[in-house]
């Protein structure tokens, strides 16, 4: 289990990495991805750069967590982080988006970091 726990976790910071290039190098189809559409020449140019931002560090503390810190302080990390794909899901719903991103796509991503964080915490 512990190799599943390491090998997901890794997995997830990756993405994260690999969400905020996109969302800072390639910022429109991110945001449609997202599910919430913006024009990142407009205001949205601004925010979408932040979320790139955000999600890029969480996964470079995430990494930085499992290698210096060990395997609890991911743990605990991944449960807390878990609020972000909760909170995008209530962002996507409130703003227009479809229901099977938010549900598909953020909710469904909280689940696997919160199983992510109970597989760290046992091993």
């Amino acid at each position: 289990m512990t190799i599943t726990a390491y090998t997901l976790a890794i997995v997830l910071d990756l993405f994260c990495l690999f969400l905020g290039y996109r969302f800072l190098f390639q910022p429109a189809s991110a945001a449609t991805g997202y599910g919430v559409p913006a024009d990142p020449a407009g205001d949205a140019g601004a925010y979408l750069a932040i979320k790139g931002l955000r999600d890029g560090t969480l996964g470079v503390v995430g990494l930085a967590l499992l290698v210096f810190a060990g395997v609890h302080a991911e743990a605990w990390f991944m449960l807390c982080v878990a609020l972000v794909p909760l909170g995008d899901t209530l962002i996507v719903l409130r703003n227009g988006g479809a229901k099977a991103v938010a549900y598909g796509i953020h909710f469904a991503t909280a689940i696997v970091v919160l199983v992510s964080a109970v597989l760290l915490f046992l091993s």
